[in-house]
């Protein structure tokens, strides 16, 4: 894809908020993403023209890092926690079943590009296990059943609300420009800390 004169303001943007330019490395990998909805040659290219690094320097970024996707991922990127907590609350058994009902496997996308599936590590949600993300929004205390229904909605193009965040499941795209740094106005919306989480502190203050 080519960058227009817009992707380069924006781009300029985003470096500036930096002391040292090549701070900028994994928001600028972001900002392609959220262009291309992958890590696209040309988008090394010219993060490192902008740069004025190497492209291999920046290349090195790209794949250390799992969030930055070299091939193309779904509208809605799935990663199911397969970590211990997890797996042995069900995360194994829902992340089976979803290679099985959308006949994918790890790191695949549906025919129709709707959905991509990856198994992923430890998402700092034990409380809530097994958790499913979606364009790293939390579906908490998922199923096999709720899985399926949310891989289906989402196929359908009516995907429901995580259960932590924001109000609206935003696209891959749209996911990828937040973490460049591009405020979509959703900071606010929905449930930040649930009850689990803030149990302990509860308990503290209550001098348990």
């Amino acid at each position: 894809m080519a960058f227009s004169e817009e992707d380069f303001q924006v781009m300029d943007s985003i470096i500036k908020r930096y002391p040292r330019s090549r701070s900028a490395i994994m928001p600028l990998l972001h900002y392609v993403q959220s262009k291309a909805g992958y890590i696209t040659n040309e988008g090394i290219e010219v993060i490192a023209k902008v740069l004025q690094l190497e492209a291999a320097e920046v290349t090195a970024v790209s794949t250390f890092y799992t969030q930055y996707k070299p091939t193309p991922v779904g509208e809605y990127h799935v990663g199911v926690c397969t970590n211990t907590l997890c797996a042995v609350m069900g995360g194994d058994a829902i992340f089976n079943s979803l290679k099985d009902h959308l006949g994918i496997g790890n790191d695949e996308v549906t025919v129709d590009g709707k959905v991509s599936l990856e198994h992923i590590e430890c998402n700092a949600a034990c409380d809530y296990a097994p958790v499913v993300m979606a364009n790293w929004e939390f579906y908490d205390n998922q199923t096999v059943q709720s899985a399926k229904d949310l891989v289906d909605a989402m196929r359908a193009g009516n995907p429901p609300a995580p259960t932590r965040g924001p109000n609206t499941l935003g696209t891959w795209k749209e996911a990828s420009a937040v973490l460049a740094g591009i405020n979509d106005g959703k900071a606010n919306e929905g449930l930040q800390a649930g009850t689990p989480t803030l149990l302990g502190l509860k308990l503290s203050k209550e001098g348990k």
